[in-house]
């Protein structure tokens, strides 16, 4: 016999728990069990007024944006709709069957004053951390690190030309984002990181990159940097910053640095690509903080014209020469040229007899060898490559490319909402925070067969 629905509410009174509606295997129950907010009332509380009415609870908020991060829910208002109707959800965000939610107004103003006040997302982030590192995810003897393009939201037909924008305006005349930016002239991550003028700036977002860097069609970008321990693939630190070389490599040392401070972390060995490979930076690696770079070098000393490259000849750090093919000496004058580059130049009397000059400067009367002021820590670069630990490194560095797919195509941050560096920052905290307890939830959970002995 068919069935029929019946069209009367039935039941005038009904017993119902919201916790028994959620299976107990579904993410919310995991994540809950790892997200510990109970400090964040203390932390806020100088930033409320001791008068007037109760605001939104701030741990409602948090949690909300952190459904809306781990579950692609890329709107503040779908955010709000989809806690409506999710008893999931509710569950997570303390809430019960017949409480109100927020209005989506009250994220953006508790974003801009309190939580920024108060670094409230960088605090979250960091307390996720130390629960990876208390469930025995974090190896901290190897990281590695890079950085993705996210696309900005700004508009190339509402751009003008990188010479029209003028950096000296009134910022009280001008939007959050662009208070923002002009708030980061001189931090090298940002304004200071280059004096390149680009050939393209959004005025609602002048912190945005006008790149081609993916060999397409060019359009605005901010850069989200990852500090990631290659055990698990856990985030240890994360930067937003410009979408260029220079930005990108001093976001690295500023992560490595405050991963140091925050947790006491300092990595053995550091894998990056090329474009981490410069001189400097393999100095600092080296030289500063004793980490091995197991990165390629950025090296262009190679010549293909048939004459001799720079590694054909053997530098001798005793005497401080080059000794080329003939077994000749070229020195240095000791002067620092471009502020990074020491000649070496041979005898024109020896090179004018050599029999491989041919070889050697056909064109020059002599032969000269540019070294970098920091070749030492390059050479030592070098020598990791082909070796077993490089080899595994290059590896395990796939590893942040996957945090940069999952990124985009599961948690769909392929686009930011929020403009200047700040907005950025808060997006990309929060996709790591919803990332990190994903990656908690999981391996505590179901931990593969290799982590039982590290994790129990």
């Amino acid at each position: 016999m068919m069935g029929r629905l019946k069209s009367d509410q039935g039941q005038l009174f009904y017993e119902f728990h919201l916790g028994e509606a959620v299976p107990e295997d579904h993410l919310v129950r995991k994540i809950d069990a790892a997200l510990d907010l109970s400090w964040l009332r203390s932390e806020l509380a100088p930033h409320y007024s001791s008068m007037g009415r109760p605001s939104i609870d701030p741990e409602l908020m948090i949690r909300m944006l952190v459904v809306g991060y781990v579950f692609a829910i890329r709107s503040e208002r779908l955010i709000c709709r989809e806690v409506q109707v999710n008893l999931a959800y509710r569950w997570f965000c303390k809430l019960g069957i017949e409480d109100a939610i927020p209005d989506h107004s009250a994220f953006s103003r508790a974003r801009n004053e309190r939580f920024r006040e108060g670094n409230v997302f960088r605090h979250v982030f960091e307390r996720v951390v130390e629960a990876c590192l208390a469930a025995g995810l974090v190896g901290g003897e190897g990281f590695a690190v890079d950085a993705s393009l996210i696309a900005a939201d700004a508009n190339k037909q509402r751009s003008i030309a990188g010479q029209d924008w003028r950096r000296d305006r009134d910022p009280a005349r001008s939007s959050r984002a662009v208070k923002e930016y002009l708030a980061t002239l001189d931090d090298a991550a940002w304004g200071a990181a280059s004096d390149v003028v680009p050939k393209f700036v959004s005025p609602s977002d002048p912190a945005a990159q006008w790149t081609g860097a993916h060999k397409g069609p060019a359009f605005f970008a901010s850069s989200d940097n990852y500090l990631i321990d290659v055990k698990f693939g856990v985030i240890v630190d994360v930067e937003a910053s410009r979408s260029i070389r220079q930005a990108e490599v001093g976001a690295a040392r500023t992560m490595l640095e405050r991963t140091e401070e925050r947790f006491g972390l300092k990595p053995e060995r550091l894998a990056a690509d090329t474009a981490y490979g410069t001189a400097s930076m393999l100095n600092w690696l080296v030289e500063e903080k004793g980490i091995a770079p197991h990165i390629p070098v950025n090296d262009k000393s190679q010549r293909d014209d048939g004459t001799f490259s720079r590694s054909d000849f053997r530098y001798d750090p005793a005497s401080d020469i080059y000794l080329c093919p003939g077994g000749k000496r070229l020195r240095t004058s000791g002067t620092v040229h471009d502020d990074k580059t020491l000649l070496y130049r041979a005898s024109r009397r020896d090179c004018g007899i050599c029999p491989l000059k041919p070889q050697c400067c056909p064109k020059e009367p002599s032969r000269k060898i540019p070294r970098d002021i920091h070749e030492r820590a390059r050479d030592v670069a070098r020598s990791f490559v082909g070796s077993e630990g490089f080899e595994q490194s290059r590896r395990e560095r796939k590893k942040i490319e996957m945090r940069f797919a999952h990124l985009k195509r599961i948690l769909r941050l392929d686009r930011l909402r929020l403009r200047g560096p700040r907005g950025a920052q808060d997006e990309f905290v929060l996709a790591a925070i919803a990332q990190n307890l994903r990656r908690l939830a999981k391996l505590v959970a179901r931990p593969p067969p290799y982590a039982l002995q590290c994790i129990a």
